[in-house]
């Protein structure tokens, strides 16, 4: 069996995620959408939460709607958070997680 993926590049990059890793990681998926469509379909998920997160702070300020502040910026950090739980989970075993290498 092979070592488990978790090194402190890939905690920095988790870190400063960016634009370029979301769209590499889409791609790889989107490339493995046959093999893996449960995961692409969940990648999808949160990019939809995270444009959702972007685009509502904005009316929830203009209406007074604070309480969705807090959607809005989990939202916003949906991606980063799904990363991490899943670099979590690939270290300790639990599932493989191939794209992970895209974040480097």
């Amino acid at each position: 069996m092979s070592e488990p993926f978790h090194s402190t590049a890939t905690a920095a990059a988790t870190a400063r995620f960016s634009l370029r890793q979301m769209q590499r990681i889409r791609l790889r998926l989107l490339a493995q959408r046959a093999a893996l469509p449960l995961e692409y379909n969940i990648w999808d998920g949160v990019l939809t939460v995270w444009i959702m997160g972007w685009i509502g702070w904005l009316p929830a300020y203009a209406l007074e709607a604070y309480w969705a502040f807090p959607l809005c910026l989990l939202g916003i950090h949906a991606p980063r958070l799904y990363v991490k739980a899943r670099t979590r989970a690939h270290a300790a075993g639990r599932l493989r997680c191939d794209w992970l290498d895209q974040l480097n």
